[in-house]
């Protein structure tokens, strides 16, 4: 990669065979899962790795973490109780590319990672994500009423910048209004 600049063109590219490792560890407080990576997030290596993603502003505005970490401090998340997942590990330029059998099979994947590492919270992010991933096509924000094991189940908003239907300030107060109910 570029010295102090983002990806190239190629390495964009080249990212699509990439996956970022689960940030994981067992009897976590809450294990925050994303749709997939992004090429951009592929090519850094770190979760939510693109500049305009706004997941670690929210986790410190809503007081998940006591300052805004960047995203190559994503191991930094563990010793706080928390870590990150994704539904599918393929990387794409946008989410609209996964097929609907790879977010069923990444759903199935999942639950299997959770019931493993049995989190306390699985923090799925984006609504349009779970639905498909679980089959749960009525679901809403918020609370869901099944559990994987003991885990216990919470959707939140994909904290993407191309996520238009929720500001900054508002993807944070959710995070906030999560982490408080759920006294984390």
């Amino acid at each position: 990669m570029r010295a102090g600049r983002g990806p190239s063109r190629v390495e964009l590219e080249a990212a699509r065979a990439k996956v970022v490792p689960d940030v994981i560890a067992p009897g976590l407080k809450v294990l925050f899962c994303g749709i997939n990576p992004g090429l951009y997030t592929a090519a850094v290596g770190h979760h939510f790795g693109r500049p305009g993603n706004r997941f670690w502003r929210a986790l410190h505005d809503s007081g998940f973490t006591p300052r805004l970490f960047h995203p190559s401090e994503q191991w930094d998340l563990i010793p706080l109780g928390c870590g990150v997942t994704n539904v599918v590990a393929r990387a794409t330029a946008t989410a609209d590319e996964l097929t609907r059998d790879e977010l069923e099979e990444g759903g199935l994947g999942l639950s299997a990672r959770v019931v493993e590492y049995r989190p306390r919270w699985l923090a799925v992010l984006g609504i349009g994500a779970y639905r498909a991933a679980f089959g749960r096509q009525k679901a809403v924000m918020g609370l869901q009423a099944e559990t994987i094991g003991d885990t216990r189940l919470w959707v939140l908003p994909n904290p993407s910048g191309l996520n238009a239907h929720f500001q900054a300030a508002e993807l944070a107060a959710l995070f906030r209004d999560f982490r408080e109910r759920v006294d984390l």
